[in-house]
């Protein structure tokens, strides 16, 4: 069979131009720029010269997480202010690491999941679960003062539903033991293994500043019970037949528009449990600037 060859430019119109009809992915490209644009514009970037620089810009930063990231004892205290903050906890990073390796697994991950659930649909699950996974982790450090922040906890909700909807997606990983040669397994093997290193971690987490791998196991599995609640309200197998369904389980959509979630892999910060994966899940790491926070 010959593939006919399109032109990156044409590719990029039609791409564009399919966004704008609002066929392609566009609640995943809009999440993925607004925390970026949220990122860039806040003091966590260091961009912005306003914010001074030294301790004037250490001060901006810790100001601006705790008032939009999620404090476990105020939230859980009633506080009016508080009440938003699991929302808006999910749009503020701590560093471009940080930032980074949570948009790369959200642009993998994030197209295929939208076009099966449906845009509204995915937008409302991304941020209630993402919301309910920072809860669940206050509920877990009622005392704690350190201030959480970090689109994990949805992204790892996206991880879940995407193991549900396409257990059979091939993802490519790179394993260190094997010299980081990439290795394509199903999403049912590469997942599954995810989970299983954040919670190994999540027994040896301590009560310090790191990494909140709570909220990451909150997030995926909300995220698997959503997904298996809409495969039997819907009627669809994890392998869904419908026709009209734009993501297949084999990891494609059959589209030209370039703006399906490929399976050809994705990065994570190694967070110091078992070996390295492309897939080894959100970026995990502790931010300088940001010390003494917790984030996912």
């Amino acid at each position: 069979m010959i593939a006919k060859y399109v032109p990156p430019a044409r590719r990029l119109r039609t791409s564009a131009a399919r966004l704008l009809a609002g066929h392609g992915p566009v609640v995943t490209y809009g999440l993925i720029l607004l925390c970026c644009a949220v990122f860039v514009l806040s003091p966590a970037a260091g961009l912005n010269p306003a914010y001074g620089s030294g301790e004037a810009l250490l001060d901006a930063q810790r100001a601006f997480f705790a008032r939009w990231g999620v404090i476990p004892a105020e939230l859980l205290s009633g506080a009016p202010r508080a009440a938003i903050t699991p929302v808006t906890a999910l749009f503020v990073h701590g560093s471009w690491l940080h930032l980074l390796g949570n948009m790369l697994f959200l642009y993998v991950f994030g197209q295929m999941a939208e076009q099966r659930l449906g845009h509204l649909r995915f937008a409302v699950f991304y941020l209630g679960c993402g919301a309910l996974a920072l809860c669940v982790y206050a509920l877990a450090n009622a005392d704690s003062e350190q201030t959480l922040v970090g689109a994990s906890g949805a992204i790892s909700a996206v991880l879940g539903a995407f193991l549900r909807l396409f257990p059979k997606a091939r993802v490519t990983s790179l394993l260190p033991f094997l010299f980081f040669l990439p290795l394509r397994f199903p999403a049912w093997i590469v997942l599954p293994f995810w989970v299983t290193l954040q919670w190994l971690a999540a027994q040896r987490a301590g009560s310090g500043p790191g990494v909140a791998y709570l909220a990451h196991l909150a997030g995926f599995c909300l995220g698997f019970l959503y997904a298996w609640g809409h495969c039997l309200r819907t009627g669809r197998r994890s392998g869904g037949k419908d026709g009209g369904s734009a993501a297949k389980d084999d990891g494609s959509t059959g589209r030209d528009d370039g703006s399906a979630a490929k399976d050809d892999g994705s990065a994570g910060e190694d967070s110091g449990v078992g070996p390295a994966s492309r897939v080894k899940g959100p970026a995990g790491h502790r931010a300088p600037a940001t010390e003494g926070d917790d984030q996912t």
